[in-house]
């Protein structure tokens, strides 16, 4: 139907090309002394016809172009597609303007080219402008200020821009950002992009049992945040098509929306380091909250196994803190007091080297 529908507009097109092209070029070959041919309807009929054969060559690539366009916008949020389209306007009129007067020029070749070329360009820096610029706009519109001046009294209400925070698949499936929310430590908005929820259930459709557990496991997590943040939890349809990488589109989206991503992938935190994106690492905060201990003081733990070296015994904290017990071997099983002799911060977390201590 698409196709017929091209074809026809190619006909029309011909035939209105015919009428306005065709009787400067008889002009021009000296054949417009034939009745016949200086003949507006004859001219109709010639472009409408080569206009309506060469839509049997060119009628499929519109077709595709067509399609191509129509899933693009139809998957372009309709806040973007509004703005974008208020930005082309405001481009073509300035550039209509700016062509009103490039024509009280009288130059020719001037006044042909450039007021076109003004529309593509102004056009398009329009779109793009209230495109990107979008949340900008409706907080100016909305009368709100995205920011606390410096100097505001505490009594007035200067309203702060919320920060988005974008969770990626594996702080989902981590599982404690849920406890996190719910203590209230984590303000803002909780944004989690479409195509982390595409790739959350491809996980869970895995047929591999334990990755299907944790993606079901991510799905759950996703349904509390919700139900204990249901004003503050946005899931965006954005994409970025051009980009296959989970990651790099999380990155580009953050860059986009001005946002913070959680996350307790160190892959995806040293990308956003390079990219100069904000990273709030669940396993730092684990870290960073843990216990401290100093040198010579004293616990209690319970000895689980026997370490690498000899003698050696192993025990952990409530928080899963290693510790290890030099001559602990013997101890296995049992509740002991040991002495702390060092500490070790390591990339895969903190190490407590121990003795037992002596009666």
């Amino acid at each position: 139907m698409l196709k017929k529908v091209i074809q026809v507009a190619f006909l029309f097109i011909g035939g209105a090309l015919g009428l306005i092209f065709l009787p400067p070029l008889y002009e021009f070959m000296n054949l417009s002394s034939h009745p016949w041919l200086n003949n507006p309807y004859f001219s109709v009929a010639i472009g409408a016809a080569l206009l309506f054969v060469l839509s049997f060559a060119l009628s499929d690539y519109f077709v595709k172009l067509i399609t191509w366009s129509e899933e693009k916008l139809f998957k372009l949020p309709a806040s973007d597609l509004l703005f974008g389209t208020l930005g082309l306007i405001v481009g073509l009129s300035v550039a209509t303007l700016a062509g009103v007067a490039i024509n009280q020029m009288n130059i020719p070749v001037i006044t042909a080219v450039v007021p076109a070329i003004l529309s593509i360009i102004l056009g398009y820096l329009g779109f793009r402008l209230g495109f990107t610029k979008r949340e900008e706009l409706l907080q100016m519109f909305s009368g709100k200020s995205s920011k606390k001046r410096i100097g505001d009294a505490p009594g007035k209400d200067a309203e702060i821009q919320e920060q988005y925070k974008l969770l990626d698949t594996s702080v989902i499936i981590d599982g404690r950002i849920a406890d996190i929310s719910a203590t209230g430590f984590v303000e803002g908005v909780l944004v989690v992009p479409q195509f982390v929820l595409t790739e959350l259930q491809h996980i869970a459709d895995s047929s591999d049992t334990l990755k299907r557990t944790r993606g079901r496991r991510g799905l759950d997590i996703l349904k509390r945040l919700q139900d204990e943040r249901a004003s503050t939890v946005l899931i965006t349809e954005i994409d970025f098509e051009d980009v296959s990488e989970v990651d790099l589109k999380l990155v580009r989206l953050a860059k986009k929306m001005d946002a913070k991503i959680l996350t307790n992938d160190f892959n995806l935190n040293k990308v956003c380091d390079l990219h100069r994106v904000e990273v709030l690492n669940i396993n730092d905060l684990a870290n960073a909250v843990k216990p401290v201990v100093i040198p010579g003081e004293d616990m209690q733990v319970v000895v689980i196994k026997e370490g690498k070296e000899h003698n050696q015994g192993v025990a952990y904290l409530d928080d899963g803190t290693m510790i290890v017990v030099e001559g602990g071997r013997s101890y296995i099983g049992q509740v002991i007091t040991v002495s702390v002799t060092s500490v070790l911060q390591t990339s895969a977390g903190r190490m407590i080297f121990a003795k037992p201590k002596e009666d």
